[in-house]
């Protein structure tokens, strides 16, 4: 009976992972409720537990994609990838309504630039201080600042080693979930009641997981808003990473 019910989700493993990933939700959902009263959403404790479940599945099996290595969860390997998390991005945009976005005007547009120049500038120099010195590192370390997807798509067009593009995409996963614990706790301070304040706010954010998570805590209807504008920042950066902001980091910092 056992031997059956394993191969039947080791030949469906999208449907496993779909699986999974409730399950965790759920759990999440109630330490989010329970544990913290609805201050941090269950988004942010899923994360946490999904990195500790590739942790434990990376050590486990000694592979390099966590979990999915496991080939009981090997679905998740394709529910995480590009497909899947781009149509989950553009059915959330579908949710905007063309008038309010219009709103945004240039104002979305500044905080779009400023939201993607700013964290580049700030993980470039603390990639610096912590030695990382050349225009490479700090370049795919600064541009990991700006999402976890800039990170390795600028290191791997200007030839990052594979130890600086880890440490790009952990420091967008540190922002990613500072974003999501971070928005509900200073919505009031920073005005979040509109769609125009939540694109301004996605644009100088730029992480449209941490966006997301961050604003569906604070209120579900600003989420679509600030996901919207948040959602350029991977074009923006993938665009500007390897090429305006690497020769100014070149040019300030040497080869």
């Amino acid at each position: 009976m056992l031997q059956m019910l394993e191969r039947t989700v080791a030949h469906n493993g999208l449907v496993a992972s779909f699986a999974l990933v409730g399950l965790v939700m759920w759990i999440a959902s109630i330490a989010s409720h329970k544990l913290t009263f609805g201050r941090v959403h269950g988004s942010a404790i899923a994360i946490l537990i999904g990195l500790a479940l590739a942790y434990a599945g990376g050590a486990f099996t000694g592979g390099a994609k966590g979990i999915a290595d496991v080939p009981l969860f090997a679905g998740v390997g394709l529910m995480g990838g590009a497909m899947l998390r781009d149509f989950a991005i553009v059915a959330t945009a579908f949710e905007v309504q063309p008038a309010e976005a219009r709103k945004a005007g240039m104002v979305g547009v500044l905080s779009l630039l400023l939201g993607t120049v700013l964290p580049f500038i700030v993980g470039a120099c603390v990639a610096r201080a912590f030695g990382y010195t050349d225009a490479v590192s700090m370049t795919t370390i600064g541009a990991g600042a700006v999402t976890y997807i800039v990170g390795p798509v600028t290191g791997a067009a200007i030839g990052a080693s594979s130890d600086v593009i880890a440490l790009s995409i952990a420091t967008g996963l540190v922002k990613a979930i500072i974003v999501m614990v971070g928005t509900p706790l200073a919505a009031g301070f920073m005005g979040l009641k509109t769609p125009r304040s939540a694109m301004i706010f996605g644009g100088l954010a730029g992480t449209v997981s941490g966006v997301s998570a961050g604003l569906a805590a604070t209120d579900r209807r600003l989420v679509p808003y600030g996901a919207l504008v948040a959602t350029f920042h991977t074009g923006v950066g993938c665009l500007l990473g390897p090429s305006v902001l690497f020769f100014a980091t070149r040019a300030l910092a040497g080869a």
